[in-house]
């Protein structure tokens, strides 16, 4: 029978049909089964799932987090929220911006980079620069820029659309799907604490100015059809409300508002401030490790794609190439999407196990030029030690609470 595949430990669904189990040995599980695609034909697949705690005897040492210290913020003139809102995100990369790092950065160009915009509710606008301190590493270490292979593959969706419509108030409402949010320009963003909300820049600000829909910016939580009243054997054809909350503040780092000529995906990040503190479990941030290092080596994000409207759609995926700032991949995606909170399984070192956490953010597509092919990714940015503590801080608004676990 058809249905979704859940594993406690896992907490993601698979979409197929269930035959015998080949074995259990432990806390290795085989399983043989015939993945439905959408349309209709069976590819019958070996799924290896392992659990977490057998990934790896090794553990990667704690990034280091160097401290951002910040100075008074300066008063702006007000936002004439002009941009629009463009949720196809593309960008172009050529060797040279693909092998970049923030350890080639100069100290002044970095930190100038890393000053951030304070949009309030009232439409006024500080902006805050910062200077870095121990950073004797500058950043701590990256992965290095892995070889791109040649390959030819369509844009967003990749052969088999690999997505799969959330559905019914075991998942809406159970972790980790139920960190996702709508952001009312159009976008999704992922919960990093009880007030605040993870996203793309592009979402809010296109480089030059914000969109027309931060004048009045809110974060939409999907409310079940169940819990809306509507009776049991109608849920499974209803779609969820959203109940709809406003932003108190945004903010968006310099290195994104360079001007539209200027914007890459290096910073292609913002965080929102609630007016009022949720109850939902939100998913805790990390630096991003290289791939080796994540459980399985995949990557997994929830999102409100547009050509699903009013679902949540979850999909996951190996991690194909990484640069020092960006997550190149395969996820089959579409806007709306943008801005969702990538996460993987990483190793804690304070709780021993595997968690998942927050390392990117999904931003959109990019065409890599590497020795004259072009070749095409979507793409998340990295939470680098650096972006770690720049979000760290505006979610504490200490920079003392803002070490790496």
């Amino acid at each position: 029978m058809e249905g979704y595949l859940y594993f406690p430990s896992l907490q993601e669904p698979f979409v197929a049909a269930l035959p015998p189990l080949h074995c259990f040995m432990g806390q290795l599980i085989v399983f043989s089964i015939t993945t439905m695609t959408p349309s209709g034909s069976s590819l019958l697949t070996h799924l290896f799932l392992q659990l977490p705690l057998t990934f790896s005897l090794l553990h990667p040492p704690p990034a280091h987090v160097p401290t951002l210290v910040p100075h008074a913020p300066t008063p702006l003139t007000r936002s004439r929220f002009s941009a629009h809102a463009q949720l196809d995100f593309t960008t172009h990369c050529n060797t040279s911006c693909f092998h970049r790092g923030e350890q080639e950065e100069q100290r002044e160009q970095l930190t100038e980079k890393l000053a951030f915009e304070t949009l309030y509710a009232d439409g006024s606008r500080t902006l805050t620069t910062v200077d870095v301190e121990d950073d004797a590493e500058f950043g701590g270490a990256h992965p290095s820029p892995r070889r791109v292979k040649p390959r030819r593959v369509r844009r967003q969706i990749y052969g088999a659309d690999g997505r799969f419509n959330i559905q019914g108030d075991n998942f809406l409402l159970d972790y980790p799907f139920s960190t996702a949010v709508r952001i009312s320009t159009g976008c999704t963003g992922v919960l990093v604490s009880q007030r605040h909300v993870l996203t793309a820049a592009h979402c809010v600000h296109d480089g030059k100015d914000y969109v027309n829909g931060a004048r009045r910016l809110r974060v939409g939580f999907l409310i079940p059809p169940s819990i809306n009243g509507t009776k049991t054997h109608f849920t499974s054809a209803k779609k969820p409300l959203v109940h709809w909350v406003r932003v108190r503040r945004t903010r968006v780092p310099k290195g994104w508002i360079q001007g539209p000529q200027e914007v890459s995906m290096e910073f292609d990040y913002a965080l929102l401030e609630l007016r009022w503190p949720h109850r939902r479990p939100f998913m805790r941030l990390s630096v991003a490790p290289s791939s080796d290092d994540l459980a399985g080596h995949r990557i997994h994000f929830s999102g409100f794609d547009s050509d699903r409207p009013g679902q949540l759609v979850y999909r996951f995926c190996p991690v194909e190439e990484e640069s020092n700032d960006l997550i190149y991949q395969h996820c089959d995606a579409r806007p709306g999407a943008s801005g969702s909170g990538v996460y993987g399984r990483v190793w804690d070192n304070t709780l021993e196990r595997w968690e998942r956490k927050v390392i990117g953010i999904f931003s959109g597509h990019q065409w890599l030029e590497i020795d004259g092919e072009n070749r095409d990714y979507n793409v998340a940015v990295r939470i680098t030690p650096l972006k770690f503590a720049q979000i760290c801080y505006w979610v504490h608004g200490n920079r003392l609470d803002c070490v790496q676990d």
